[in-house]
């Protein structure tokens, strides 16, 4: 097989990466894989702990798709038997367990999601407890044997959870121990993973050497902060923007991301290359351009790379009918009352919200109108026989028919 030249391999490798480590060794086993003609086995781990993946997800799966563009073997390690333990990377608390079931499902949808990005025909697929479940009780202690209490401490949040007498359990000391395993039995060249990921994905490394392996290579890859522009992007904070979000949420929520998160997202979020960067930069800087402009081109930008061209057009005109000509969607959802039904009950029955208590925050908080009005009544009700419009935030809408 005929490999791009190391540097254009470089080039592409390097965009948006946090840290090569080394970056020597890396360059190295590209120019043996070049000789050779034998791909390179890259490995990326998944927690298969929650099923929906967003865009932060996808930074470290595009990366994994850049080494299949350059033609070397992707390796995605499904990680249903470590679920089991907890990965405790950026924990302040012991992270409860999964059954291995419930990983495995999990797991179906981590890839079906996974496939708007991966190659999966060109995709391995793996399960960790493949090998990590044949281990016998003797195996475990001989792999723990090789790695120190003094150095899982050395790990920032182990740290500051022994500082602050919060429990550390001893399964959790054997979460890195287990990830390293999978990368001595695939035998991984480079190793692909968060920020967060770095201790573990160094473990591999040392253990690898244990095992007369050459040690992996290992990339990390910044975490996305989510909309609000403060936390890491996730589920559970509401600031996810999710792979099979509509276009038209992708859309909004894009505009809705701190201004300060324009040039990252651009780097990050629609994989631009430096050339776009330069550009993006340079208007940033120019007090004439606005940045809400700059804003507008990343949010066709990340419709198109999901959908297409035409979406993100469709999505950036029904943007600016809601929200600059301040319409409603022509498309929305549609219900028939048939009794007198509290805005509340509505709001949740409709899942426009998660739960009626999300509902009332709403409706203290001035987010919810209906008709164009805000509703501020926790008790108002709707009546059969009248036709209403309920807005709910920003990009919620549903229709009341008489």
């Amino acid at each position: 097989m005929t490999f791009p030249t190391i540097e254009e391999q470089l080039r592409l490798i390097r965009r948006g990466a946090e840290e090569i480590i080394p970056e020597e060794e890396l360059k190295r086993k590209l120019q043996h894989s070049r000789d050779t003609g034998t791909p390179l086995n890259i490995k990326l781990g998944c927690d298969p702990s929650r099923p929906d993946l967003h865009i932060g997800h996808a930074v470290v799966l595009r990366k994994l798709r850049h080494f299949q563009d350059l033609g070397h073997q992707a390796i995605l390690v499904i990680g249903d038997f470590t679920a089991m333990i907890g990965d405790p990377s950026g924990r302040n608390k012991t992270r409860p367990p999964l059954e291995l079931e419930a990983a495995r499902d999990n797991a179906r949808s981590y890839v079906e999601q996974a496939s708007v990005i991966l190659d999966v025909d060109r995709l391995k697929i793996v399960y960790n407890s493949e090998w990590l479940n044949a281990m016998s009780f003797k195996e475990v202690i001989q792999l723990a044997s090789r790695y120190t209490v003094a150095r899982m401490m050395e790990r920032d949040d182990f740290t500051k959870r022994y500082q602050a007498e919060i429990p550390i359990a001893i399964h959790e000391f054997l979460y890195p121990l287990a990830q390293g395993m999978d990368s001595v039995a695939l035998q991984a060249d480079v190793e692909l993973g968060g920020t967060d990921q770095k201790f573990n994905l160094l473990v591999g490394r040392d253990l690898q050497r244990e095992y007369d392996q050459e040690p992996q290579v290992i990339i990390t890859l910044p975490l996305l902060e989510g909309t609000d522009g403060v936390e890491k992007m996730s589920k559970s904070y509401g600031n996810h923007i999710g792979l099979h979000d509509s276009p038209e949420d992708m859309y909004g929520k894009v505009l809705s991301i701190p201004d300060t998160l324009i040039e990252k997202y651009f780097r990050l979020a629609v994989d631009a290359d430096e050339a776009t960067l330069t550009v993006v930069r340079e208007q940033l800087a120019d007090p004439a351009v606005n940045p809400r402009d700059v804003k507008r081109e990343l949010a066709r930008r990340l419709v198109t790379l999901y959908y297409d061209e035409e979406q993100a057009r469709e999505a950036e005109a029904a943007f600016d009918r809601i929200f600059i000509q301040k319409g409603i969607p022509d498309d929305m959802p549609e219900v028939r009352l048939h009794q007198d039904t509290l805005v509340v009950d509505l709001l949740h029955q409709e899942h426009l919200v998660a739960s009626k208590s999300e509902a009332r925050r709403l409706i203290k908080q001035k987010a919810v109108r209906v008709d164009g009005a805000v509703c501020t009544d926790l008790q108002a009700t709707l009546h059969p026989g009248n036709d209403h419009v309920l807005k709910v935030g920003k990009r919620r809408f549903l229709r009341v028919k008489a």
